[in-house]
């Protein structure tokens, strides 16, 4: 097995990913790591955030307007997309009863083995609800 390269800037966007609950794009990623390594490109950020992926540090969160956002929280956890703002945001739940049962109530016709689900919420997010009362 050929062993893995250290990189600082891939470290670097590993742990600006951990740090965040909104779940960044890779634009969003490339603007901060940027401040850090101003030489970086765009297309070393996408390839370290695929890196991350594949190598389970991080997951894609893919949203309705067809944008893909990073999570650095690789746990199963609920997430909230705002539709006026697309804001993607970590909701504070434990739903793992919810998510089990759920899960067993798919598999009853099911032949196949179903091992997870991934449960989005959708709305308006606390800032965009400020903003129009």
């Amino acid at each position: 097995m050929a062993q893995i390269k250290h990189s600082r800037q891939r470290e670097a966007i590993r742990i600006f990913l951990m740090s965040r609950k909104d779940h960044p794009t890779a634009e969003a990623v490339y603007a901060h790591v940027k401040e850090e390594y101003p030489n970086i490109s765009l297309g070393t950020v996408y390839r370290n955030l695929t890196f991350l992926v594949d190598n389970g540090e991080a997951i894609k969160v893919p949203c309705d307007d067809g944008s893909v956002h990073f999570d650095g929280n690789v746990e199963p956890h609920p997430h909230f997309q705002c539709r006026k703002c697309g804001a993607i945001i970590d909701l504070d739940f434990d739903g793992t009863k919810c998510e089990n049962a759920l899960n067993k109530a798919a598999a009853t016709d099911f032949e196949g083995i179903i091992e997870g689900n991934v449960t989005f919420f959708y709305g308006i997010c606390p800032e965009c609800r400020r903003e129009n009362s």
